[in-house]
């Protein structure tokens, strides 16, 4: 059974951090694409990251393009995106997704296997 756990986020201060994580079963995350997206109240789920399978290609949205990091552990099959120098418009609900070979990687409904989703929270 193919599933991604994720864990890490949270309530933080602006100009705070934080690590999410998404750990995989099932699979094995260096064979696909990996992607992080964000789903903010009143506004459509938005890509975020995402890191081919060789780990040599890395895309970010460019609303967080300096402060976010994505990353992928292969001995622990899991994919990582550090949040630095967070924002109150980076409050979200954050998913992890995986797909082999999507044609966009940026489009959400190119991405067959999903995580639970995990709430990012940023305010004083």
């Amino acid at each position: 059974q193919m599933q991604l756990v994720q864990s890490g986020g949270g309530l933080v201060q602006p100009g705070g951090s934080l690590r999410l994580s998404c750990a995989a079963s099932g699979l094995i995350l260096s064979s696909y694409f990996r992607g992080w997206f964000r789903l903010a109240p009143g506004k459509e789920r938005e890509f975020v990251a995402a890191i081919r399978w060789d780990g040599a290609f890395t895309d970010y949205a460019d609303s967080v393009k300096g402060r976010f990091t994505i990353s992928v552990d292969n001995a622990k099959n899991t994919v990582y995106l550090q949040m630095n120098s967070l924002k109150p418009e980076d409050t979200a609900i954050y998913y992890c997704a995986v797909d082999r070979r999507p044609s966009d990687y940026s489009k959400a409904e190119e991405y067959d296997y999903w995580g639970q989703g995990t709430q990012v929270t940023v305010s004083s």
